[in-house]
């Protein structure tokens, strides 16, 4: 086994991740907690309004952490699948199991804040602009991969069949990432490339990327939640199997 598989199994253990993982939930949710009670007030109530756009530009502070999380939540997705299919490693499935709701979730929100910006900034809920289409087409891989582990009665089966999708999904973020440039759309290009030169107003940059950290701790804290859950619901199943076998071979015996 490569060192970074042996190092990967190293956390393959029920029983250790469940002890990481409930040292680490607290600090993660407290953390989330308070970096959105900072944030969330500040960028939408005593940030200044933009000179273009303004009130409406408050609605980016949750849109724009939104598309960053449903992105870079399936660039997760994609690189756990390719580790549970090269080494079979059965916490990667598990967390792509629960991955795909939350991602789904934050995508579905990242579409509906966009419509209630675009209303009023472009006249219209949607277009069939580039970044629209592929961000709605993410939303469908993330749908996909959710309802795609679930639908066999073999779990294994499942798991695979998903992570082969998430692969071949993953083809979809640069079309995202890039399609305002490679594309005449609608949509507006990045306002934040560069961070010692964005072109947003510090009043408004620095709100956003508070927000931005407040949720994505609140992304991470929800789907170790949701692992944490599934690790224990597959050791009680399994304890429960256990003893129901013993219960038949002492019934036999």
């Amino acid at each position: 086994v490569l060192p970074a598989g042996r190092g990967l199994h190293r956390f393959a253990n029920p029983g250790r991740f469940l002890r990481l993982a409930g040292r680490l939930q607290p600090w993660l949710t407290g953390a989330a907690l308070l970096v959105l009670a900072v944030g969330l007030p500040w960028a939408l109530l005593l940030s200044p309004p933009d000179w273009q756009q303004g009130e409406t530009v408050r609605i980016l502070y949750v849109h724009v952490p939104m598309a960053w999380l449903a992105m870079g939540g399936y660039a997760g997705l994609a690189l756990a699948s390719a580790v549970a299919l090269v080494w079979r490693h059965p916490l990667a499935d598990l967390a792509c199991r629960e991955l795909s709701p939350v991602g789904a979730a934050v995508t579905a929100l990242c579409l509906a804040t966009g419509s209630l910006w675009g209303k009023p900034m472009w006249g219209t809920w949607w277009v069939w602009d580039a970044r629209l289409t592929s961000v709605l087409v993410l939303f469908f891989l993330w749908l996909g991969h959710a309802a795609l582990v679930r639908a066999f009665d073999d779990a294994e089966r499942g798991a695979r069949m998903g992570a082969i999708l998430a692969l071949v999904g993953a083809v979809n973020l640069p079309v995202v990432k890039f399609s305002v440039e490679w594309w005449n759309t609608l949509h507006q290009p990045a306002s934040l490339t560069r961070i010692n030169a964005p072109s947003l107003h510090v009043d408004i940059l620095h709100p956003l990327l508070v927000c931005a950290l407040g949720f994505s701790l609140a992304f991470a804290a929800l789907v170790l939640a949701r692992l944490r859950a599934a690790v224990m619901e597959r050791r009680i199943r399994a304890l429960q199997l256990a003893a129901a076998r013993r219960a038949e071979q002492e019934r036999s015996a």
